[in-house]
């Protein structure tokens, strides 16, 4: 059966798994049946094959050559999720240490990662929003952070709360490991700031199943040798992530979406001014309707990739739901634990879906507004 992509597919705007660019989806689509000169489909292909080493080899090359990472850098591709790294982080960086981890928690994701790690060692709280329900952000500089601590642990974008850092931690001592799962690869960023950085790729990065994980080499060394093999970061780094099956399919997607983005977008530069316009769009709208539409996140704190709002009334919000999804925009229902819309604009949302939810904003607005 042919689908007419241009017919069928709607507005995505679901925090995760998320919008994928349609061009991965075309190529993807082209070869599931055989990998060109392979005889069979990426679901099918042993992983030891020399067509997925292949993949695998060019996925993590193209994004070194995106993002910038460092030699001293090794990248992995694991599964899991974020959840296994909460506890994969500190069960390498802090078990055994006579320092504590540092967690600055600006929302729910943070939240869940120091639950995990208190698990595994002393942690101290450097910061916590929660006063002001989350919704906005320290400057990390101002946080006299402890250069001798396990490490620091902070989330870049907080799906949840729409919050999100524009800017790369400070140039310091301190180990920074960052959670990147909702923004991985919107914006250029400087590696070396990072002892680690971990994204679970459903988000911004490619399909459900797989996790990037980018550490600095010296850092392997804190992984005792008591560690189960599957968490031992120097495990997989020594397998070259075939310590077991790795997610093969979610592998070969996010090497094509780093080739999306290099070769069709034209590199991290061009697709950050591309998020930043179509979260201006939105935001822009909801600054302009003060008394209709109500943003969560404070100025200067807003995520480029998930806009959260609030209406007058839930009923208002279970409206605007159910009314967006006959306009083709669907999946904006706010998370459950705090209610409202959350418009998801990641890398692969075209500004075409944003200005089609910005004029349904709008009439939305005009015909209920009292």
């Amino acid at each position: 059966m042919t689908v007419d992509t241009a017919i069928d597919r709607v507005f995505n705007f679901s925090a995760g798994p998320a919008v994928l660019p349609v061009p991965v989806l075309e190529e993807a689509q082209r070869d599931l049946l055989s990998l060109p000169g392979c005889g069979a489909s990426i679901l099918e292909i042993s992983h030891r094959s020399k067509q997925f080493i292949d993949i695998l080899d060019t996925t993590e090359q193209r994004l070194r050559d995106l993002i910038g990472i460092p030699p001293n850098y090794r990248v992995v591709f694991l599964q899991g999720g974020s959840r296994l790294q909460f506890s994969m982080v500190p069960m390498n960086l802090l078990r055994g240490s006579d320092k504590p981890a540092d967690y600055v928690i600006c929302g729910s994701w943070g939240n869940h990662a120091l639950k995990q790690a208190k698990l595994e060692g002393d942690t101290r709280v450097a910061w916590d929003g929660k006063e002001t329900n989350y919704d906005r952000l320290p400057v990390l500089g101002d946080l006299g952070l402890d250069a001798t601590s396990a490490y620091v642990h902070v989330t870049s974008n907080e799906t949840i709360q729409g919050i999100q850092f524009a800017e790369d931690p400070p140039e310091c001592d301190a180990t920074f490991v960052c959670d990147a799962s909702s923004d991985f690869m919107h914006r250029p960023i400087d590696v070396s700031r990072y002892g680690l950085i971990y994204a679970c790729a459903q988000k911004n990065a490619g399909p459900a199943g797989v996790t990037i994980v980018i550490i600095r080499e010296d850092l392997l060394d804190r992984g005792q040798d008591t560690l189960p093999g599957y968490v031992n970061y120097k495990s997989h780094v020594d397998a070259k992530s075939l310590y077991n099956t790795p997610p093969t399919f979610g592998v070969y997607i996010v090497g094509l979406v780093a080739k999306w983005l290099s070769e069709d977008v034209g590199g991290l530069a061009k697709m950050h001014q591309r998020n930043r316009d179509k979260a201006k769009l939105l935001y822009d709208l909801l600054d302009a309707s003060p008394g209709f539409y109500r943003s969560h996140a404070q100025p200067g704190c807003r995520s480029l990739m998930n806009v959260t709002f609030r209406l007058p009334s839930e009923e208002l919000e279970s409206a605007f739901i159910s009314e967006a999804a006959t306009h083709q925009l669907t999946d904006l229902k706010g998370h459950r634990s705090v209610g409202g819309i959350r418009a998801s604009i990641y890398n692969a949302m075209p500004v075409q879906g944003v200005q089609a939810l910005r004029e349904f904003m709008i009439d939305f607005r005009d015909r209920h507004a009292s």
